[in-house]
């Protein structure tokens, strides 16, 4: 009690008197400034690692605490799994158990075999498509991103924002693709997340004429070419802005977007952005 009194008057008075009156040796005050400072370390480390094993846990809600220490392993994050373990205690996060339907007659989802096989080069326009989702924490909920991108120059086709992880999110991300582009034919990529292997995603596709194709399970790499664009999208844009109100954050993700697609060049590209890529090599 007496040390944590010393630390909050410290900047008004000296120490030496501070301790003088509070009947306390220096070197015990500065252990214990030592031991506060290493605690609060450890704290932000915590921190940033649930924020980590959170981020996972919504894309992989099947996930256990060994399945977890796995994926933290391939996120290049090494902890024991009694941490993980008590950590994923103290967040309530628990693996959902996938139920065992039964059908007569009928499938539950449609699995597509992996038409891209990390052949993410050497594409054609419009030619093999990738779509995902990532959740953005904000003003104490998240929201999610569903984004779909053309291999052939990184462009993002269509995205779509909302408060809700849900089936509406997908294909409305869908929809707006459809309005842009001619997609008869198209190989649109994704990992096995429920909405990408129901009937109603199954269904769209078919409608539009777009060849289905999935990763295999629990296989990031798989789709790495929209997981590398989330990630500058969260480095670049997400972490650096401060925004206050739903309109202001989906007019920072719209900004970035256009930036990325228009001004934003790349190395594959010759340099170029994706939209100026595309447009000079049609020249």
């Amino acid at each position: 009690m007496r040390f944590e009194i010393i630390h909050e008057m410290k900047g008004s008075y000296p120490i030496t008197w501070l301790v003088e009156i509070a009947e306390v040796h220096p070197s015990g005050y500065y252990k214990w400034m030592k031991t506060k400072e290493s605690r609060e370390r450890k704290k932000e480390m915590d921190q940033d690692l649930m924020d980590l094993m959170l981020s996972i846990h919504l894309k992989h809600k099947e996930y256990g605490y060994p399945r977890m220490v796995v994926a933290l392993k391939e996120e290049g994050c090494k902890v024991n799994h009694k941490k993980v373990y008590r950590l994923m205690k103290g967040m309530e996060i628990q693996p959902v158990i996938r139920k065992k339907w039964r059908y007569f007659g009928k499938k539950g989802s449609k699995v597509y075999p992996n038409l891209v096989n990390r052949e993410f080069k050497e594409r054609k326009e419009n030619e093999v498509l990738v779509t995902d989702i990532t959740y953005i924490p904000f003003q104490n909920r998240f929201y999610y991103l569903s984004v779909i991108q053309d291999l052939y120059n990184n462009e993002i086709v269509s995205w779509r924002l909302s408060d809700r992880n849900n089936m509406k999110l997908v294909l409305d991300t869908l929809e707006e693709l459809n309005i842009k582009r001619n997609v008869h034919g198209t190989i649109l990529h994704s990992d096995q997340g429920f909405q990408y292997t129901s009937k109603k995603y199954n269904k769209r596709l078919s409608k539009y004429g777009i060849k289905g194709s999935h990763s295999r399970k629990g296989n990031c790499l798989d789709n790495a070419c929209i997981e590398s664009f989330f990630s500058h999208f969260k480095t670049e844009m997400l972490y650096q802005t401060d925004c206050k109100t739903e309109e202001e954050l989906k007019q920072a993700i719209e900004t970035f977007i256009y930036e990325y697609n228009y001004k934003r060049f790349q190395k594959r590209l010759n340099h170029r952005a994706p939209i100026e890529y595309r447009i000079t090599m049609a020249a």
